[in-house]
């Protein structure tokens, strides 16, 4: 389990109720919805056409809690109340990106259950966590960390939810420095394991390995300290979303031209790149001969 520093201050006002924005086409996570991918992957379906994920208007929100972790003040109340860890992690993140890409402001985190209205659209619990450009919000499917371990087969474990968390927030910075808009610019249905959709989720892996790497490095950071064991989980969890895995277990073989989110081993390798050298610059995956 990550350990946390007890002294930290958390705040909870990170994570709240939803945002309306522009519309936009949602950016699928880390783990992406385990439904919503098996589809993707064994119909060669594109994820967006099944969440509505074009409309501004949305739909009606879902059940969303306006302040749902106002109790989470401090990391020592981790112990107390194990939901505070999701604090801990938004808190970190985006201390690391403030410090590190110039212009970030702070954006929210919104849990939900069932289904939650959002600038993108309507997304059920099925999409899993995901990050809305439309108004830049990271949304938080509570049950997905249950899926990930019970229907994908990760370890699990406070490392590998981080690094579900800190995938969404990558997303973000894609869409702050453009690389996003661009992907999306050229077209739904760009699928295999070199297309701009797969470059677009292994670069978010990379920059949440980058996150990994200094999560404790500030004093006032409430993550005390990240392991190798803690680093071992969140690259199982990075392989346990890979395309090729899904394909596997739902279809008993893999179609490498319906990938969407690239393979166990290129999300392991991008995790693992962030990790290594600590740097978002290092995260290119665009470069030629990256992939």
């Amino acid at each position: 389990m990550v350990k946390y520093r007890d002294s930290a201050q958390l705040d909870p006002s990170q994570l709240g109720g939803s945002r309306r924005g522009s519309g936009g086409k949602i950016a699928m996570g880390g783990g992406a919805g385990l439904l919503v991918v098996i589809l993707a992957l064994v119909f060669g379906l594109n994820p967006s056409d099944l969440l509505g994920a074009g409309s501004s208007t949305g739909g009606e929100p879902g059940t969303s809690a306006a302040a749902p972790y106002q109790q989470c003040r401090s990391g020592a109340d981790i112990q107390r109340d194990r939901e505070c860890r999701f604090v801990a992690y938004t808190n970190s993140i985006q201390s690391y990106w403030t410090g590190t890409y110039d212009g970030y402001r702070e954006i929210q985190v919104v849990p939900f259950t069932g289904q939650v209205g959002t600038a993108c659209g309507t997304a059920s619990a099925a999409v899993g966590p995901f990050y809305c450009p439309g108004d830049t919000t990271v949304y938080l499917d509570t049950g997905f960390f249950d899926q990930l371990t019970g229907q994908l087969g990760a370890q699990g474990g406070d490392a590998a939810e981080a690094y579900v968390f800190a995938h969404e927030f990558g997303h973000h910075i894609q869409n702050l420095t453009g690389v996003m808009r661009k992907v999306q610019s050229q077209g739904a249905g760009q699928t295999g394991p070199k297309s701009g959709g797969v470059r677009l989720e292994l670069q978010a892996d990379c920059y949440a390995g980058v996150w990994l790497k200094h999560a404790a490095n500030d004093p006032d950071s409430p993550i005390q300290e990240i392991t190798r064991d803690d680093l071992n989980r969140a690259v199982d969890a990075a392989a346990a979303v890979g395309d090729d895995r899904i394909q596997q277990r739902t279809q008993g073989q893999v179609t490498r031209e319906s990938w969407t989110h690239g393979s166990a081993a290129q999300r392991q390798k991008w995790l693992n790149q962030g990790f290594s050298s600590g740097d978002p610059n290092s995260c290119n995956t665009f470069a030629a001969g990256a992939l």
